[in-house]
């Protein structure tokens, strides 16, 4: 099972959204979906699939959180004809925020905002080079800015099987914004590949709820760890969301979550579904316990 999962924010186009990118990657299916009834948006239809053989999740629950480029997926490329084709499925509808072209970083290169708002960026790699083929890309910026090294040291100590590898620093005048140190990072957190930077730029973007990171966790203590060293903003603890001191979103959850919410019947899954609603850090027990009740 995959430790950290990319979750996706949508008001209601969660399965179009998935649905679209399977489209785009070879080795790519949809898991499962599933409907949650009666949240504070209604009903939520839950999205699970794989791209490019990597676990993504999406959920359908209104309109309050939207997607910046302050996260995006970075694609590996192996050649120019595909970053040409995903750059076209991808930004028709969108918006170009970095043009396709050659770069100092890449020969071929571009960063595309889609029709749903979630960014991406394609790049050609060298042949034969073996790279995860999409990786989560954190961009500090605004408040965070000037932040990203600090993260970094700060994730891989907290998870194992985690490892920091190159860290670039910008030139003199290489950066407009003085507080950017950092122009790329890569690390790496229970096996899986993200990149971290400082934006050059003053923008105000921030980490939002659109784009988090769920932690499967096998029990209540590991849940416990989690919560204890990421939460930092007490006001955004909700049915196992938090925010850490970087403003990035995560949801510390058991890795059977899925089991847990629907394997019962109708009536046993709505009582362990408001239980979760009264939640701040999941209680796994409580859940269970909200299942016997009649």
């Amino acid at each position: 099972m995959q430790k950290i999962v990319p979750h996706l924010w949508y008001d209601k186009e969660a399965k179009e959204a998935a649905l679209f990118y399977l489209s785009l990657f070879e080795k790519s299916k949809l898991l499962n979906v599933n409907v949650i009834e009666n949240t504070p948006s209604g009903d939520s239809e839950l999205v699970s699939f794989e791209l490019a053989g990597q676990e993504f999740k999406a959920i359908s629950a209104g309109p309050y959180f939207k997607f910046n480029p302050s996260i995006s997926l970075m694609v590996a490329c192996e050649s120019v004809e595909e970053v040409n084709v995903k750059w076209k499925a991808l930004s028709e509808g969108g918006s170009e925020l970095m043009p396709l072209g050659e770069y100092p970083f890449s020969k071929w290169y571009g960063w595309v905002q889609d029709r749903y708002g979630l960014s991406w960026q394609l790049m050609l790699i060298d042949n034969g080079q073996a790279v995860q083929k999409i990786t989560p890309n954190l961009l500090f910026s605004s408040d965070s800015c000037g932040k990203a090294e600090e993260a970094v040291d700060f994730y891989t100590q907290l998870f194992k099987d985690s490892e920091t590898g190159i860290i670039s620093k910008y030139g003199p005048g290489e950066a407009a914004s003085s507080k950017a140190r950092v122009n790329y990072a890569s690390f790496k957190l229970c096996g899986m590949s993200f990149s971290a930077m400082d934006n050059g730029f003053d923008v105000d973007y921030h980490f939002n709820e659109a784009f988090s990171f769920m932690i499967n966790c096998k029990d209540q203590k590991e849940i416990d760890y989690y919560w204890d060293r990421l939460s930092a903003v007490p006001e955004a603890e909700q049915c196992g969301w938090i925010k850490d001191k970087f403003g990035l979103s995560w949801q510390i959850v058991p890795d059977n979550m899925d089991e847990v919410l629907y394997k019962g019947s109708r009536d046993e899954n709505q009582r362990i579904t408001q239980a979760l609603f009264k939640m701040k850090k999941i209680d796994i027990e409580a859940l269970e316990n909200a299942r016997l009740e009649k």
